[in-house]
């Protein structure tokens, strides 16, 4: 197979609305090039709040579900990605949580790189960690969540 790049689009690559990430079956035959951020795409909230992004940031690194990707080449499981978005950049370096979103907004251009680095800055990161951890955790309680969106569910 060869490696194609992800093209970040606005509509999430479903088999269609009903369709989640988890049952199409060729899921973990793609494959992406770095630079990507990768979410949950199982959940509603992460998946509402990637849409909001693309609404909002115009020059977007390719956003995928991890789910519709071949993980083991890009040095992430799919355990890391269940638990936090993951950054993978360009040079391979990992990058989670609220740091991903730091990586992401860097490289969006215009104003956004001013709060990408906000978000790493020693004042501000552990702050950004803490309140990422909390949203992560409650995300199946949030607008656009659903049972399937809880931390630690299984499948």
């Amino acid at each position: 197979m060869t490696s194609t790049p992800a093209v970040p689009s606005d509509e999430p690559p479903s088999a269609g609305p009903s369709a989640g990430p988890s049952e199409d079956p060729s899921a973990s035959d793609r494959r992406v090039v770095p630079p990507v951020l990768l979410f949950d795409g199982d959940c509603g909230f992460c998946t509402s709040s990637v849409g909001v992004l693309r609404r909002l940031v115009r020059r977007l690194p390719a956003v995928v579900p991890y789910q519709f990707t071949e993980l083991d080449g890009l040095g992430v499981t799919a355990e890391q990605c269940a638990e936090a978005v993951q950054w993978v950049g360009a040079d391979g370096r990992v990058a989670s949580g609220h740091l991903a979103v730091a990586e992401v907004l860097l490289a969006a251009g215009r104003g956004w790189p001013l709060v990408g680095r906000a978000l790493r800055a020693p004042g501000i990161s552990p702050i950004a960690g803490a309140v990422y951890r909390w949203v992560a955790r409650n995300r199946h309680r949030l607008p656009g969540g659903t049972p399937a969106c809880a931390l630690g569910r299984d499948g």
